[in-house]
């Protein structure tokens, strides 16, 4: 509770002891034979230390245009109150009202602490080498390219890679990761990990305000910018419902009075009903069940990036999953060389002399099986195909290096490849010398997680790859996915996507998750994106709206549940809210409720929904 909050409780609580007092006086004591004035002068000093700030901001509100809100509704119906000579009614109902207000910030305070916890991941030093030794700098004043050391128990301040040294660094505030990830040099770190036992030279490579970090918390404090459709709703609903119920009370006391009713009765009436319609249990506990769930998923690692996300999540029954990277490990490896002209060596030289340049894992893995520098001095007009392969001329005749496409697309027919594996055709001078195996591994844990998700409602799994048929069909059958579709250039991906979007059933979402790197544009194209394993990587923040910072898919199962839930909650709330409001003013035009089912019908269904929205601060 902060310094504002304990005030207005120290108000609450004086007002609420001269209010007893009040009522104790006026039945037992001198203040039976107090006149009318003197009686509204003793309420009125309870009513001034906890109401005064209420009055003042209706009072500015007349001024600045934005009339009808909750403090013009309480401050009429009290004041209206008082003239009617229900002074202790006036009195409680600023009472209650204010109770229910105080518990209100304290319930958005907390579930705003649920995320900006993240705040305290911010570095805010750095250990800058520089000519005359090591100084403490701001990260803002480090360059790309600069030296910086993290000692043992340090915060890391902006992502690099290691140069020097090794340890273990605490992911746990990025990633939700309890398990510390061992790192050496050569292996990249991020900003806002916290490094173990070991001294790390790093080089930095981004800097701070384009960090994993910062990224981060940008996404953080956004994320109650885009609202979700009923969030949206509420909004526009509270502009319309205010003015007009403040007029539906006004006709309420207006109509009966000139037919000749009792002014003192309809006024009554009048301010029963403006109580009662005070729409704070759906301003205040509608976007805080948002969020909540927000909240929930960031401590677990999973960046929602707006109410709006996390709503599309709950209406997930459909997701496309990208293969390599996300299914699989993505670390490949040569499992076998078979030569049709020529030997196997000279098969895997010439496919690592093309492929020397490239940082695509499947060229790096070939690399790595040749073990030994590429020869690339007799390689001239290198020329990489996008999805295809690399073609180049190699000492005079034409050399090729890729997939089965590649060769129709020159016109050489491709040797037999019965392997499920991953096939690499390497072809020199128009025939073909041979084709290189490689195979990816299915990821730990990938089919519980997919388990999961069927558990969670997920009705279709599909997985869209560029990988050849056999290799995409046996994941698939491995996974036991609903479909897969293979041989997608990056543009057939998403036309793919686009029928797999004209298919899914109404007022359901389909989903995409995708390394966000390559994925971009289908991540952008779905309901809804989410980039898995992404740490660190500007276009999965960009183009997803669920970031998962590592690469746990029994994540997804997570998030699903817990948008579920709280799209669950804010029904509840805004469906509570307005029965037992449309009953109870019902009740009040007719004058059968009074002023304390009106507190109850305001402040009581305000507490409630917001106890129910708190469900979401939970830890899941």
């Amino acid at each position: 509770m902060n310094k504002k909050q304990k005030i207005t409780l120290a108000r609450i609580i004086v007002a609420a002891v001269l209010f007893a007092l009040l009522e104790l006086l006026q039945r037992f004591g001198p203040l039976k034979t107090l006149p009318t004035w003197g009686l509204l002068l003793c309420y009125l000093v309870p009513y001034g230390v906890v109401a005064y700030d209420v009055v003042g901001k209706a009072a500015r509100n007349l001024f600045s245009g934005a009339i009808f809100d909750e403090n013009l509704l309480m401050t009429i119906a009290t004041v209206a109150a008082f003239a009617i000579g229900a002074f202790d009614e006036a009195l409680a109902v600023m009472l209650f009202y204010q109770i229910g207000e105080l518990f209100q910030k304290i319930a958005v305070g907390r579930s705003r602490g649920a995320i900006k916890a993240l705040l305290e991941i911010v570095p805010q030093s750095a250990n800058l080498e520089t000519a005359d030794g090591v100084s403490e700098v701001d990260p803002d004043d480090v360059a790309v390219g600069d030296v910086i050391r993290i000692r043992p128990g340090e915060r890391v301040p902006l992502d690099g890679d290691v140069i020097e040294g090794s340890s273990a660094l605490n992911t746990a505030a990025l990633t939700g990761e309890s398990l510390p990830r061992p790192v050496e040099a050569g292996e990249a770190v991020y900003a806002g990990c916290i490094n173990g036992d070991g001294t790390l030279r790093v080089r930095v490579t981004k800097a701070f305000e384009d960090s994993t970090v910062t990224k981060i918390l940008e996404l953080v404090e956004n994320a109650s910018s885009k609202k979700a459709k009923a969030e949206a709703f509420i909004t526009r609903f509270a502009k319309i419902y205010t003015p007009v119920v403040t007029a539906a009370a006004l006709l309420l006391f207006l109509i009966p009075v000139l037919c000749g009713g009792d002014w003192s009765e309809w006024l009554r009436r009048a301010c029963i009903f403006l109580v009662i319609s005070c729409p704070c249990a759906l301003v205040i506990s509608v976007p805080l069940g948002f969020f909540g769930g927000i909240g929930a998923c960031s401590r677990t690692g999973v960046l929602v990036k707006g109410s709006n996300d996390l709503e599309a999540a709950a209406k997930l029954s459909s997701l496309v999953f990208d293969k390599t990277g996300t299914l699989t490990e993505g670390a490949f490896a040569v499992t076998g060389v078979t030569a049709v002209n020529g030997k196997e060596e000279e098969v895997l030289r010439l496919a690592a002399a093309a492929e020397a340049g490239s940082t695509h894992p499947i060229a790096q893995s070939i690399v790595a099986a040749w073990g030994k520098a590429p020869e690339t001095a007799l390689l001239r007009d290198l020329r990489e195909i996008p999805g295809h392969g690399v073609a180049a001329d190699y000492n005079g005749n034409q050399l090729l290096v890729g997939n089965e496409r590649l060769l129709r697309q020159y016109a050489v027919e491709a040797p037999r490849h019965e392997d499920a594996a991953t096939a690499v055709y390497v072809a020199l001078g128009g025939s073909p010398l041979g084709v290189i195996s490689i195979a990816d591994q299915i990821k730990p844990g990938a089919q519980e997680a997919l388990a999961a998700l069927r558990d969670a409602g997920v009705q279709t799994l599909t997985m869209l790859t560029g990988d050849r048929k056999a290799v995409g069909e046996a994941v698939g059958k491995t996974l036991g996915l609903d479909a897969v579709c293979t041989e997608l250039l990056p543009d057939r991906k998403v036309s793919q996507l686009e029928t797999l979007l004209m298919q899914k059933q109404p007022n359901t979402t389909l989903g995409y998750v995708g390394d966000g790197i390559n994925d971009a544009p289908v991540l952008a194209r779905a309901d809804i994106g989410i980039a898995m394993g992404s740490m660190g990587s500007d276009a999965a923040i960009e183009a997803a709206d669920v970031v998962i910072l590592d690469d746990d898919l029994k994540k997804l199962g997570a998030t699903i549940r817990i948008a579920r839930k709280t799209t669950r909650i804010v029904k509840e709330n805004i469906v509570f809210a307005l029965a037992v409001k449309a009953l109870v003013m019902g009740l009040g035009a007719l004058g059968i409720a009074n002023m304390w089912l009106a507190v109850f019908a305001d402040v009581g269904v305000s507490v409630l929904a917001i106890l129910n929205s708190m469900r979401m601060l939970k830890k899941q």
